[in-house]
């Protein structure tokens, strides 16, 4: 039994170099897909739409400053409080406008580069499957990669993916 054991030790690395990896740069691939362009584009619009947003309420929130700095010293108490107050919360709706925008942006940039990563596995799946690969290694997200022993799929998964 022992000396079965000590077999099966000594064979299980022979096996594994006789096992197949391929090794894929998924920041080329993702760079190069059309989803990715898409969706960079479609989120810089919609940033930009939201800081338009902002600086247009920052904007307007400075005249009313402004105006309200320039009658102040000619106002009763009560309006001067009451106004005072509706500064306040224009700047408290600044803030929680720009805090959900930043938070409405970080989820569609998830939703999107979900989708887009998803595709691209399942294409890694598929090209790592037909090529008989047993193991798939993702460039960069291991300190070290021996490309000798690897195969680099990049290129097949980017075929795979109708991608140049």
């Amino acid at each position: 039994m022992k000396k079965l054991i000590l077999l099966a030790l000594i064979l299980a690395p022979m096996t594994l170099f006789a096992q197949k990896i391929g090794v894929v740069n998924q920041g080329e691939i993702i760079q190069a897909m059309p989803e990715y362009t898409a969706a960079q584009t479609e989120l810089q619009n919609t940033s930009k739409q939201y800081e338009d947003e902002l600086k247009r309420m920052q904007e307007e929130l400075q005249k009313k400053a402004e105006a309200f700095d320039k009658e102040a010293a000619n106002l009763p108490d009560a309006i001067k409080t009451r106004r005072q107050n509706e500064l306040q919360e224009m700047y408290q709706k600044i803030q929680t406008y720009a805090q959900d925008a930043q938070q409405s942006m970080a989820q569609s940039e998830q939703e999107k580069m979900q989708a887009i990563q998803e595709k691209l596995t399942k294409a890694i799946e598929e090209v790592g499957n037909t090529g008989g690969y047993a193991f798939v290694l993702i460039e960069g997200s291991l300190p070290f990669i021996n490309k000798n022993v690897c195969t680099d799929i990049t290129a097949q998964v980017k075929t795979k993916l109708g991608l140049k």
